[in-house]
């Protein structure tokens, strides 16, 4: 699976625009300068690292729970990060997406994420963001309430499966309500932006230097709207765009989600073990669209054991995770032709991927967590009326995959939370990051869960932003195949040197 997730098809959706907190004065400005007086203790501390295995050190740093309120509730920030190999330029902040994908977790992939050049420079720093993981998570639900309401039918048709839709999604928001109502206002993007700029200060950088994918590109971005000044290089790979609304971002990636199962089964077609019946693209989605249709009507078989029902959700989501990564499609290849015979075991194994669920069941607090921030972040609609009209329409531009993402965050209609601060989005405007440096944003032309056309929004509402193309599949660009990709990239994380802009990679071979 790729670097980044969107869990549930929920969009990695974006909040408002934030006012400028830079520290009153800038020039010569100590890293660990807070941007006020009542944050400087947050600033100044010295986190503890210690040897967490395989070359990692491990650390927690403190963050004030509501920054309008830096005197009151302490939360922490799990933190991990992999020393720099050869002469060390500074810390390298890194961030997968989601929202709700753990930075711990992704980190220790790091050997195999970034280039030699990148780890001989730069200390690689991962952390868990505010509700995330390790770092006070969001919880709302057990393991089987979880599978309930994953395996809810995303694509109801009838009274009874909107009604079904109706009270799944209220039980998610009041489940996280009871378990968490404390911290859920706090979760917000904007305050996971503070919390970096904390963890810059602390690990002794200017300036951030950056890499955020997905979802972490938003994280990114409004970091550089609210500490301009305090950017060094940011990189912001398979790019979201907070000037889209939210139902218009849901699909939009729907239809990305198409794209990709189109582009997958041209690729299938020219190869002997491709298991469609049909030898054209449009027979072959056809047949996608009626194994569907028969897995709403007849669940699949399921040889795991564990009791759940192989639905139409689970067979939606075991076909949306290997689009995220071109490298995956053989193994869509195979579980599809199980599928078609009846059998659903890989499908389903795929899909517990993309919810972050255990083979034992458990699951992380991905879902919840992904969810919680989304709701915050963002304005959603109200009423089941309206989601039915939204889905419907998102069926029309994406048949395959509209209705089960609109459907996805049909829980924030009933979120019993205000979001805090600046973290409560009433509008959707672009976040220009006036005063920052060059801002490198990168876009695949073929991504699943964030299309092209977001990167190149984001390149242009940015005040510095400097778009880079790449002319491939799969979800985010950065150490997926295209040399051309990952030279630029570096060259402007250890250089300062940008790519001309619209610069387009060619399709690695």
């Amino acid at each position: 699976m790729a670097a980044c997730t969107a869990a549930l098809l929920t969009a990695p959706l974006m909040g408002a625009c934030s006012t400028s907190e830079e520290p009153a004065a800038r020039a010569g400005n100590d890293a660990r300068t807070a941007p006020t007086p009542a944050l400087q203790p947050f600033y100044s501390q010295t986190p503890d690292w210690a040897d967490c295995g395989e070359g990692f050190e491990c650390a927690k740093v403190k963050v004030p729970l509501d920054y309008a309120k830096p005197s009151g509730e302490q939360i922490e920030i799990s933190a991990i990060r992999l020393p720099a190999t050869g002469k060390r330029m500074g810390s390298l902040l890194i961030n997968p997406g989601g929202p709700g994908a753990s930075g711990i977790q992704y980190t220790r992939a790091a050997p195999f994420l970034f280039t030699d050049d990148l780890r001989a420079r730069f200390d690689i720093v991962g952390f868990d963001p505010r509700g995330v993981g390790e770092s006070a998570p969001v919880r709302c639900m057990s393991s089987k309430e979880l599978d309930a309401y994953v395996g809810l039918d995303g694509s109801p048709d009838t009274p009874t499966e909107i009604a079904a839709q109706e009270k799944g999604s209220k039980a998610f928001a009041a489940a996280c309500e009871a378990k968490s109502g404390n911290l859920l206002p706090y979760v917000g993007t904007a305050n996971a932006a503070r919390d970096m700029d904390v963890l810059r200060g602390v690990v002794g950088d200017s300036g951030l230097t950056y890499l955020g994918k997905s979802y972490g590109t938003y994280l990114g971005a409004l970091y550089a709207d609210l500490f301009p000044k305090r950017v060094r290089a940011l990189v912001l790979d398979g790019a979201v765009d907070p000037a889209v609304s939210s139902f218009s971002a849901n699909k939009v990636q729907a239809e990305g989600f198409e794209v990709a199962l189109k582009a997958f089964t041209e690729d299938c077609l020219r190869v002997s073990a491709c298991p469609f019946t049909s030898r054209t693209v449009d027979g072959a989605m056809a047949e996608v669209a009626d194994l569907l249709q028969k897995a709403d009507a007849h669940p699949l078989r399921n040889d795991l054991g564990d009791g759940r029902v192989i639905n139409e959700a689970w067979t939606v989501l075991g076909i949306v995770t290997p689009l995220y990564d071109h490298q995956q499609w053989p193994r869509l290849r195979t579980a599809l032709g199980q599928a078609f015979k009846g059998n659903g075991t890989d499908l389903l194994r795929m899909a517990d991927v993309l919810v972050d669920r255990q083979a034992g069941g458990a699951y992380s607090n991905q879902t919840e967590s992904n969810m919680a921030i989304n709701c915050v972040d963002h304005p959603y609609p109200k009423g089941t009326a309206t989601y039915e009209k939204a889905a419907a329409d998102a069926a029309k531009a994406a048949p395959h995959f509209g209705s089960f993402v609109m459907w996805g965050s049909f829980p924030c209609s009933f979120w019993p939370v205000k979001a805090a601060g600046d973290d409560a989005a009433d509008s959707v405007k672009p976040l220009k990051a006036e005063g920052a440096p060059p801002i490198l944003v990168v876009g695949t032309t073929r991504d699943p869960a964030t299309p092209y056309e977001w990167a190149k929004g984001l390149a242009s509402e940015l005040s510095s932003g400097v778009l880079l193309g790449y002319d491939g599949d799969g979800h985010t660009a950065y150490r997926t195949g295209s040399a051309c990709v990952d030279s630029a990239v570096d060259d402007y994380l250890i250089s300062l040197r940008v790519p001309k802009k619209g610069m387009l990679c060619p399709e690695a071979g």
